[in-house]
């Protein structure tokens, strides 16, 4: 934990005590801890407490600016590297899970990209109840993190779950979050990346938008997991990861076979890549000169690299993606079936956030049974590490 900032966002329950000695703990292991409370917050433990726990200011009002240099919600949404949410009470979580954003809490959880730990606590009549269930449902979906309330007696005299995790328990979760365990160690990963190019003569191709980031964050994060991890680029000016070995390759047909080529020591293949569908049946050995206003080129199918891989694909591992720009679940569940995929990831590339070239993204990912994670807009390098754990689960489930 050491230099990593955390963020706790602390609700109105009887559980804030609890959560003094979280900030306590995590200050002591290293952690930059930053505390925003809720008014309904205050009421239960005062601020000085978690100011001279977390040895930084506690910020309860939005528009409390006390440095002009930057926007205090945003400059703690954008350095935040984990938010912890303890306790989460039912409202805070109806916010959350309905975009509501209404005091400097739920403002800088909107604006933040940075994973969001949570740590329920209610009386289990409220905690049971079925609206809450949903938006808990919802926020899981999404990618929020829960660590479930015990059973026991309750500050309210009820007896059930309800009550917060002990502080100990969450400090586990939280080095598990940013220690990843290596999920994928043992396992040889194949990835795909980028766009390909499609040659009309020596000076010019047919290709498409894709920067391939989210493959070489993929690959990234899967290194990072303990893979054995090759990654097959088409054309990009991305530095290679560290720990991954690259194979750089131009054209649909040159990823075709070097896929080909390497698929039966693979064991999960992860097909981000952007391959163009189509190619020229001819192409010029001398640059196309204008000869009038139009011109027509004649194209063919390039090899689908997924379907040719999931008609025979044994043991493999076969994840897939889509960026569509209308339909998505439509066309991602086709591709799912038509192609034999374990996973489909899937993006509307038009929704700002998820668009090519970008450094965020925003997906949703099925399997045959339907929706298994939704995530919301956030970095590709988050993106990838969630990805990467859904898989390396999913995978060493199914073996």
């Amino acid at each position: 934990m050491e230099g990593k900032r955390i963020v706790v966002g602390v609700s109105g329950g009887i559980a804030v005590f609890k959560v003094a000695g979280l900030v306590s703990q995590l200050t002591q292991r290293g952690a930059d801890v930053r505390v925003i409370m809720t008014r309904s917050a205050t009421q239960f433990v005062t601020p000085l407490t978690f100011q001279t726990l977390s040895r930084h200011s506690v910020v309860i009002d939005t528009f409390a600016e006390k440095d002009p240099a930057v926007v205090s919600h945003i400059d703690l949404a954008d350095h935040a590297d984990l938010f912890i949410l303890a306790p989460a009470t039912a409202n805070l979580l109806g916010k959350l899970a309905h975009g509501i954003g209404d005091d400097m809490l739920t403002t800088t959880l909107l604006a933040t990209q940075a994973p969001i730990l949570i740590a329920p606590a209610m009386n289990v009549h409220m905690y049971e109840n079925p609206l809450v269930q949903e938006n808990m449902a919802k926020l899981s979906r999404m990618g929020f993190r829960f660590i479930e309330p015990a059973s026991g007696s309750l500050a309210c005299g009820y007896e059930g779950r309800g009550r917060m995790e002990e502080p100990e328990r969450i400090l586990e979760v939280v080095e598990e979050i940013l220690s990843p365990a290596p999920v994928l160690a043992g396992t040889r990963v194949l990835v795909t990346a980028g766009p390909t190019r499609e040659p009309l003569d020596p000076v010019r191709y047919l290709s498409n938008r894709s920067s391939g980031k989210m493959g070489y964050a993929i690959a990234e994060a899967a290194a990072q997991a303990g893979a054995d991890t090759v990654l097959v680029s088409g054309p990009t000016s991305l530095p290679c990861p560290t720990g991954v070995r690259r194979i750089n390759v131009m054209t649909a047909a040159e990823m075709y076979q070097t896929v080909m080529q390497l698929k039966e020591e693979t064991d999960i293949l992860i097909k981000a890549a952007a391959v163009a569908d189509y190619q020229p049946t001819q192409v010029a050995q001398s640059k196309l000169k204008k000869s009038g206003d139009t011109m027509t080129i004649t194209l063919e199918r390039t090899p689908d690299i997924a379907q040719e891989v999931g008609s025979n694909k044994g043991s493999l591992f076969l994840v897939g993606f889509a960026a569509e720009t209308d339909d998505l679940e439509e066309h991602a569940r086709l591709k799912l079936k038509k192609k034999n995929l374990d996973l489909v990831v899937g993006n509307n590339v038009t929704e700002p956030g998820a668009g090519f070239d970008g450094d965020t993204n925003i997906v949703t990912v099925w399997d045959a049974a339907g929706e298994v994670l939704r995530l919301p807009r956030l970095s590709k390098a988050e993106v990838a590490q969630r990805l990467v754990t859904l898989i390396g689960e999913r995978f060493h489930g199914r073996n």
